[in-house]
């Protein structure tokens, strides 16, 4: 499957995304099918995927003004749960649904004036009817990253949400940061060590908090882990043939940790 972004159509049918919540609407099944329907000039066109036409819609219980319906016979499932039932390009479109309808959402008035936005029929902007003010969607940065030392990982499981495994760092970039400095800082902040030997590992986009992750693996060069309790717990470094329960196949921090342990194989 190809996706091909775009900004214009004439369709007034194709695959729909439809959107309640971190919740996508499919027809049940193995594997659940993105449904096809008519749209309307509130959802949102996409681009096209394998030549066919592709559009987000919220879908919202309480009548509100831009929020459409389900297509029929389909049932909401978390985009997460979906992940590895439905191709990695339709994933990818959910995930890129998901961000923009919620920047279609959150700007349909302008932040400067107040005054009504609409959207743009040449590019992926609101623009103000009355100041011109812009709003395009944005993402925000984050870093994540695999720190070694002799052999073995920095794994830690995140303070607030809890979840029942272990993970790489992360953190959002600061304004007038490099992305190397946000990796030592965040690594400092939350495990109070030094690290040297920043090298990118690659990228990807993550829907659930409008950000682009940016990975870097690092070494360990001084001090031993302190935890801020705010952020980690159980912040401890783990051989390869010894990790604790790790992320699904579905984040940038499991292609982390399975890289480090192919690389100590």
């Amino acid at each position: 499957m190809t996706f091909v972004p775009r900004i214009t159509t004439t369709a007034r049918r194709g695959r729909v995304f439809a959107l309640a919540g971190p919740a996508l609407h499919v027809h049940p099944g193995a594997p659940p099918a993105i449904p096809v329907d008519d749209v309307t000039h509130d959802d949102l066109y996409l681009g096209d995927l394998d030549g066919t036409p592709c559009f987000a819609r919220e879908v919202d219980p309480a009548p509100r003004a831009g929020a459409g319906h389900p297509p029929a016979e389909t049932t909401p499932m978390p985009l997460r749960a979906l992940f590895g039932t439905i191709s990695d390009e339709e994933f990818g479109v959910a995930g890129r649904a998901l961000g923009l309808v919620a920047w279609d959402r959150d700007h349909r008035y302008c932040g400067r004036c107040g005054f009504a936005t609409e959207r743009s029929a040449t590019e992926r902007v609101r623009a103000c009817g009355d100041c011109r003010q812009t709003a395009y969607p944005r993402l925000s940065p984050a870093v994540i990253m695999l720190v070694e030392r002799d052999g073995r990982c920095l794994l830690a499981r995140n303070a607030r949400t809890k979840m029942p495994f272990a993970s790489t760092l992360a953190g959002f970039v600061e304004v007038g940061e490099t992305l190397e400095h946000a990796v030592a800082r965040e690594v400092r902040e939350e495990a109070g060590i030094e690290i040297g030997d920043i090298r990118y590992f690659g990228s990807q986009p993550w829907p659930f908090t409008s950000s682009l992750m940016i990975g870097f693996t690092a070494r360990w060069v001084s001090g031993e882990i302190v935890e801020d309790p705010e952020e980690i717990m159980d912040a401890a470094w783990y051989a390869p043939e010894a990790l604790p329960v790790v992320p699904p196949k579905l984040s940038i921090a499991r292609e982390l940790i399975d890289d480090f342990v192919r690389r100590m194989a």
